[in-house]
């Protein structure tokens, strides 16, 4: 809304001038996400804990002791998250940018159904929420919506070509057969997320560190020059989704000073989906559906946990995991959380640092 207001001052004032900068916005982003995060938290937690007696429903088949530490911390934190990024994109994007638009119906669609299951967990007093098939036949008719959207706005070949990380003139056409792999990419990466939100800062940080990876993604897919010299592909538009992931990493931050052990609040569905949906999107936008799966690889990891878990327990009867997802694994083996939690962010950080040498290694 800035840019859109003060930019076409510029000729008059040229301090404005420094609206046309997507790092000054993208800064402004972050700051403006992490104040109101700061504002609105205490408030938000507040009512929330009024609201929910007793706090989030804890899994009984999850770790023993989660019942006694955890007990009675409220959910439906992601609400903090949703209005610090919101209101801080709104500010600071280009408004007539289609694809902020496009990116912000995902992230609110997710949190609208993530909102509706912890709603009915804490009202319910059940851990189990909306069904599985009610949650992922919502997820894809959002993810459908916004990936025709994104075949619209983006320009023939790219519209619905798949990128080849590592290989500069790779482009696969996948024509309308490219809908289920946007729609797999955005659901994938939001139950990814949700997976991984088991423990208190687990993953908000990696939320944050694959935020902050997109935000140069975007910023270098959408400046023609820098694509050329790196030898990927140039989408233009695309780089206004810098100043998004800016105002993710400041959410992120603001929702962190909070859910640092002992958290205060629980993200729940309603920031898990959202924040995974979001990233999913914007991977679809900058073209880098194949490289997600490297720069969030912990998301990754731990669903792969499941998926080993259950087929082996079905198969064969037996576990290969004490308990999945991964993280749990490691509780029951005696690692404390905390040390669970940064050696997570660790090799978030790796892998992230590893998807973006897919920049340069063409």
């Amino acid at each position: 809304m800035l840019y859109n207001l003060l930019f076409p001052l510029s000729d008059e004032l040229g301090f404005l001038n420094l609206f046309r900068y997507l790092t000054f916005r993208s800064g402004g982003a972050v700051v403006t996400a992490l104040f109101v995060s700061f504002l609105l938290g205490p408030r938000l937690i507040g009512l929330l804990r009024a609201r929910q007696q007793g706090g989030q429903p804890i899994r009984i088949d999850g770790p023993a002791d989660h019942i006694v530490r955890k007990s009675g911390t409220p959910t439906m934190g992601g609400a903090l998250i949703l209005l610090a990024l919101v209101v801080s994109t709104l500010l600071w994007a280009d408004l007539a940018n289609g694809y902020i638009w496009t990116v912000l119906l995902v992230t609110l669609g997710f949190g609208a159904i993530g909102f509706a299951d912890d709603y009915l967990k804490v009202t319910k007093r059940d851990s189990k929420g909306l069904s599985g098939r009610v949650k992922l036949a919502a997820q894809v008719a959002i993810s459908l919506v916004a990936s025709v959207l994104i075949v619209w706005i983006m320009r023939e070949p790219l519209s619905t070509s798949l990128a080849v990380p590592f290989f500069k003139s790779v482009l696969i056409d996948l024509g309308w057969m490219f809908l289920p792999l946007a729609i797999l990419v955005m659901t994938g990466a939001s139950n990814a997320v949700n997976l991984t939100d088991g423990l208190d800062g687990l993953a908000i940080v990696p939320v944050m560190i694959v935020a902050g990876s997109f935000a140069l993604i975007a910023y270098l897919v959408g400046n023609a020059i820098f694509a050329n010299y790196l030898q990927i592909h140039h989408v233009p538009g695309s780089g206004e989704l810098a100043v998004f992931c800016g105002a993710l990493v400041g959410a992120s931050l603001g929702f962190l000073w909070f859910n640092a052990p002992p958290a205060m609040i629980f993200m729940g569905d309603t920031g898990s989906l959202s924040v995974g949906g979001a990233i999913g999107a914007i991977s679809v936008v900058t073209k880098h559906e194949l490289v997600l799966p490297i720069i969030g690889g912990l998301f990754v990891l731990e669903t792969v946990s499941v998926i080993v878990q259950v087929l082996s327990f079905k198969l064969t009867g037996k576990r290969v995991f004490r308990m999945a997802p991964l993280h749990h694994h490691f509780e029951q083996k005696g690692w404390a959380e905390p040390t669970i939690v940064i050696r997570f962010w660790i090799i978030a950080m790796v892998l992230a640092l590893a998807g973006l040498s897919t920049l340069k290694l063409r």
